[in-house]
């Protein structure tokens, strides 16, 4: 089966070939168009002037779908899209720049797959230690210096066990596993990185261009996904994280130099207001419900107290722990009917709404000195008034 001479000889873009196996999904005496596999997609271009749908490696062989039909016994001509080409040859060798760096920053850095699409390249990795944002900013950096060092890329099919014995040299485990025949090929960027791969790649790295890495994020268990931009695409974000780092500095009357001690400024003043605000709705709080223990009343031979306030119920319920003196039970209702209740030693919140549920609908529950209800047909103040008036 003869396999396509992308891989060897990417700089092909236009060749002649005969037509071994005709139809609509065309076998060619020999090929330069890259079928997909590894992480990188099939080439565009035309065949015999047909639009060249897909390629993929068969039994058969590698099988061109074209956009019509080709008889068998033809010679055609092939035309590669030379500008996806390239942007597939400067993706895949930037990815194994992204791992050389990776291999920099982590002393046990593993591969777990490779994607191309035409927006954004993806890598998976395993790491020892999360990938944080920090370590981010540092991948770009290094992948974009190995880039600037216009490194030598260059490829070679080694004997299976001298690639497979070498440290240096990067397998995907599923690729490992699952390598056939007598040798393996390996793509080197001179002093920077090795890995067994069958794709396209640019002679040196500073072929490839900008690389701007997009974010990150979890695929699986013990896997992180570096996404990246490669060329105009990542021109293109890198101008739109300048132009927001400069609008954010100069809403902060500061240069983007000093912007993370501007945030760090601004943060801990929001630190010191939100404290201020907690203690003011705590006082407000304690004043409202010295209120309604002054509106006390009695109920069953007990002292309660009850009245709305428009707060969180989890600050109700945090607040009707501590009672005010001569209080036995002490309800507070959100304005939507929704219910905090404290009970002293020997009563138990939860008989408290249990009646109020009987009545309102909703449920709750909690522990017999405080219970919270939620889900009531009625508002806090009808709680109220049931309460008083039953």
């Amino acid at each position: 089966m003869a396999r396509s001479k992308a891989p060897d000889d990417p700089e092909t873009l236009a060749f002649e070939a005969t037509v071994e196996d005709g139809g609509r999904e065309v076998v060619l005496s020999e090929t330069y168009f890259y079928p997909e596999g590894g992480g990188q997609p099939a080439d565009r271009g035309t065949l015999g002037g047909l639009e060249v749908l897909d390629v993929q490696t068969t039994d058969e062989g590698v099988v061109h779908v074209v956009d019509g039909a080709i008889e068998a016994g033809e010679t055609v001509e092939g035309a590669i899209d030379p500008e996806f080409r390239r942007y597939c040859r400067r993706a895949h060798t930037a990815s194994h720049a992204l791992f050389g760096a990776g291999r920099r920053l982590f002393e046990d850095l593993g591969y777990g797959g490779f994607g191309i699409t035409s927006e954004k390249v993806r890598v998976d990795l395993t790491t020892p230690t999360p990938i944080d944002d920090g370590t981010l900013v540092e991948l770009e950096r290094l992948v974009n210096r190995c880039v600037w060092e216009s490194r030598e890329v260059s490829w070679e099919r080694l004997p299976r066990d001298e690639a497979l014995g070498r440290e240096d040299v990067a397998f995907n485990a599923k690729t490992e596993e699952g390598i056939a025949g007598d040798t393996v090929r390996v793509v080197e960027i001179d002093g920077w990185d090795a890995a067994a791969c069958g794709g396209t790649h640019v002679r040196r790295t500073a072929e490839i261009g900008p690389v701007t890495i997009l974010g990150r994020s979890n695929p699986g268990e013990g896997l992180t996904r570096i996404e990246f931009a490669v060329g105009p695409a990542a021109i293109d974000r890198r101008a739109t994280e300048k132009a927001a780092a400069l609008e954010a500095a100069e809403s902060l009357d500061t240069n983007v130099g000093s912007l993370p001690g501007a945030v760090e400024g601004l943060r801990g003043k929001r630190d010191a207001l939100v404290e201020e605000r907690d203690a003011l709705e705590a006082e407000l709080l304690s004043s409202r419900v010295d209120e309604f223990a002054a509106d006390a009343f009695e109920r069953d031979g007990t002292t309660w107290a009850t009245g709305v306030i428009s707060a969180d119920v989890n600050s109700l319920a945090e607040r009707v722990e501590e009672r005010p003196d001569g209080v036995d039970v002490l309800v507070l209702a959100t304005p939507d009917g929704q219910i905090a209740v404290g009970a002293d030693d020997g009563l138990d919140a939860n008989d408290v709404v249990d009646e109020v549920t009987e009545e309102f609908g909703g449920g709750g529950g909690g522990s017999a000195s405080v219970a919270q209800a939620g889900g009531l047909s009625g508002s806090g103040d009808d709680v109220v008034a049931f309460l008083r008036t039953d």
